[in-house]
This record gives structure tokens, C-alpha cells and sequence, in this order.
């Protein structure tokens, strides 16, 4: 569970978190850390040598869903993905798409993946990519990323910035 259950998909919101991404602080170095909220335990952020991630939005969970309610929320929230995609294309231009099924097997399979890679598995953030930059003078990237963990699991928005750049580490081109 993330701090955002329960919450509403907000367009607006989401756009202004993920602008404060740009300027928010990253660690130089260090180990990866999960964050959560205090008093509940959800989880509220990872950050790690370079990067940030935050959930944007959590969809209900999918406990006892089958079709045509089940396509109907994956479609809804990849909708969220795409909504959100398009205003930062407007902001920031086009984005890439960096697929993570390569950097995943090789993690299910033991093998060590990029810091950011891990952090994004260690929350269920299977899906690939979206990211725009580098960014003005800052050189950070952003990316959005849809995942759950099985089944039955919500599925998650988040966002991350990366002050290096955002690759799957095999082979394809950075960005």
C-alpha cells in the first residue's frame, strides 16, 4: 500500500508533484531507502545515490475484480498514464520509453541491476518507462512508471527523478 490509497486521480496534483520533483534534494551517494508515512507505514517515497521515487496514485485493489471490470481499471489507469504523459510532453516535448522486462529478468534471476532499476522492483513498478530529459540547467530526468505486484494488488502511478541518466542497462540508449 502506498500513502496514496484511498485518493482520488488528480491531474493537476500529480502534474505540480511531479514538478517538485526538479528541485527536490537527491543524495550523492548512499544506500537506496523506502520511505513511509509515520503513523500507517505506506509507502511515500524511495530515494537512493541520485534518484527519487513517489507514488502518484493507487488504484483500488483488485481482490474479487474479473473481466470486464478488470480491463476496464487497467484501462483507466494506464488513461491516468497517458493524461499525465501528455501535459509533461507539452511542458518538456517528447519523451522516451525505456522497457525494464530486460533489467527485471536479470534481477528475478540474481543479477545485480542500476540502484534505481532495484528501488523501482522493490515497489512493484514493473512497467516501462516514460522520460523526458535531460532538463534545463539541471540535467535531471523525469519518468512515469505504472506497476502492481500481482494480480490482485492496486495498481500504482509514480514518478521519479534522476540526476543521471535513465537507462535499462542493456544496451538500449540512455537518457
Amino acid at each position: 500500500m502506498t500513502s496514496r490509497a484511498g485518493q482520488s486521480f488528480d491531474l493537476g496534483r500529480a502534474l505540480s508533484e511531479v514538478g517538485e520533483l526538479l528541485t527536490a534534494p537527491l543524495p550523492p551517494t548512499g544506500p537506496t531507502e523506502a520511505l513511509g508515512d509515520p503513523a500507517t507505514g505506506e509507502w511515500t517515497a524511495t530515494q537512493g545515490p541520485g534518484f527519487r521515487v513517489v507514488p502518484l496514485w493507487e488504484g483500488d485493489p483488485m481482490t474479487g475484480v474479473y473481466a470486464p471490470e478488470w480491463s476496464d481499471a487497467e484501462e483507466a489507469a494506464e488513461a491516468r498514464l497517458r493524461s499525465l504523459a501528455e501535459e509533461l510532453g507539452h511542458r518538456w516535448g517528447p519523451h522516451t520509453e525505456v522497457p525494464l522486462h530486460g533489467p527485471l529478468l536479470r534481477w528475478q534471476g540474481g543479477s545485480a541491476v542500476d540502484p534505481l532499476v532495484e528501488a523501482l522492483f522493490r515497489q512493484d513498478l514493473y512497467g516501462d518507462l516514460v522520460v523526458w530529459g535531460p532538463l534545463g540547467t539541471t540535467g535531471r530526468r523525469i519518468a512515469l512508471t505504472l506497476g502492481r505486484s500481482d494480480g490482485d494488488q492496486p495498481l500504482v502511478l509514480a514518478a521519479l527523478v534522476s540526476d543521471r541518466a535513465v537507462a535499462a542497462s542493456d544496451g538500449s540508449s540512455p537518457s
